[in-house]
């Protein structure tokens, strides 16, 4: 897995209006935390952040944040945003072992044509878009694909039911529906539903 590289400066000051300074100046404040590591209060280039998580991995990208004449591996884990403007306002970077799991947020992302589905007239309704996921950083997917082609019309698709990589395990009740599927108007019109 490529790393992206982001330079941290340590020197920022603390309070609403220093922060509103360092934003309208394209920077955006953070804090870098973790196990070993005394919280580093840090600001970032927005336009480079952007950057390092622009690729497939998201915010699962991981980052080697030179901050202060030290590098740490990081992960972005909580990113606030303005209300309105929707732009980056404060992020909080977790150092990470990149030889221990992590909990990540997955993408889900539906595959396969559910013909007995669509023959009956039924709908497909995805429930679940993101999954969270334990695994090492280097083994994070970017996506996880739910074949939906042998759903049947008034089943579903459950947690526990997902084929994970190798590595990979899921968290959560394995009894939480992912996708299930429902009459559409022609089966309700016809009565269908209860498909046999």
């Amino acid at each position: 897995m490529s790393q992206a590289v982001l330079s941290a400066s340590t020197t920022r000051v603390h309070g609403s209006r220093a922060s509103r300074r360092l934003r309208g100046g394209g920077s955006i404040p953070a804090v870098v935390y973790g196990a070993g590591v005394s919280a580093l209060s840090v600001a970032v280039d927005a336009k480079e952040f952007r950057t390092a998580v622009s690729g497939d991995q998201g915010l699962n990208s991981l980052i080697t944040l030179e901050a202060g004449g030290a590098q740490y591996l990081v992960m972005a884990r909580e990113i606030q945003r303005h209300p309105v403007r929707g732009t980056v306002s404060h992020i909080d970077f977790q150092v990470i072992d990149p030889d221990k799991a992590v909990v990540a947020e997955v993408p889900l992302h539906l595959v396969g044509d559910a013909v007995e589905v669509r023959h009956a007239d039924w709908e497909i309704d995805q429930q679940l878009f993101v999954l969270v996921v334990r695994t090492r950083p280097d083994r994070i997917p970017t996506h996880l694909d739910v074949d939906i082609s042998e759903l049947k019309a008034g089943l579903s698709i459950r947690l526990g039911d997902l084929v994970l990589p190798d590595g990979v395990e899921a968290e959560g009740d394995p009894t939480l529906t992912v996708v299930t599927t429902h009459a559409g108007r022609a089966a309700k019109a016809g009565g269908a539903e209860n498909p046999a």
